[in-house]
């Protein structure tokens, strides 16, 4: 299976601009998310280790619209009771000009993360998920429509060994966001 195979996004909402900066949450804890039949929630911490790596920041997951990373300290990333926290600041490019004007209007979808989960960093019961460990590739802006929590771009399977057919439906969405 390809890396890009297992990449997984959670979008969020809570966003807000103070200058050329973006704050918010892009993901939040203890929040239950209904993805089809599959019902996750994140539990605090799971994002510690991975924030001491290299993080992009990306408008609308698309690698090609850099806004920020960490290893730069354009992006600054923690965890809070609440959830994982974001600093971002924008560059003077046309998509940092563009995510900034959506922004001051109130037009952006929302906050997104784009994530896998290493061996035992999930917990199953029944239909419910709990990350407990993810490695966090990037946060994104989102442009338009927030694909959390109610549509097929979150769908995964509960277990590898059943895999088949939800790989198949997520290669076909993995598809579509490259279209």
């Amino acid at each position: 299976m390809s890396a890009a195979a297992s990449l997984e996004r959670r979008t969020f909402s809570e966003v807000r601009t103070a200058g050329r900066r973006l704050e918010g949450y892009a993901a939040t804890f203890g929040s239950k998310a209904a993805l089809g039949s599959i019902v996750e929630t994140i539990k605090p911490g799971a994002f510690g280790p991975a924030l001491a790596g290299d993080v992009l920041a990306l408008l609308d997951h698309d690698a090609s619209k850099v806004l920020g990373r960490t290893r730069s300290g354009s992006l600054r990333l923690a965890e809070d009771a609440k959830g994982l926290t974001f600093s971002l600041d924008l560059p003077d490019t046309q998509a940092g000009r563009d995510v900034l004007a959506l922004a001051e209007r109130g037009d952006l979808g929302g906050m997104s993360f784009g994530f896998m989960v290493p061996k035992g960093g999930e917990e199953w019961d029944g239909d419910n998920r709990t990350l407990l460990k993810v490695d966090l590739k990037e946060i994104s802006v989102v442009s338009a429509w927030p694909a959390y929590p109610d549509t097929t771009l979150a769908l995964r399977s509960r277990q590898q060994a059943r895999s088949a057919r939800v790989e198949l439906l997520r290669e076909i969405t993995l598809a579509e966001l490259r279209a």
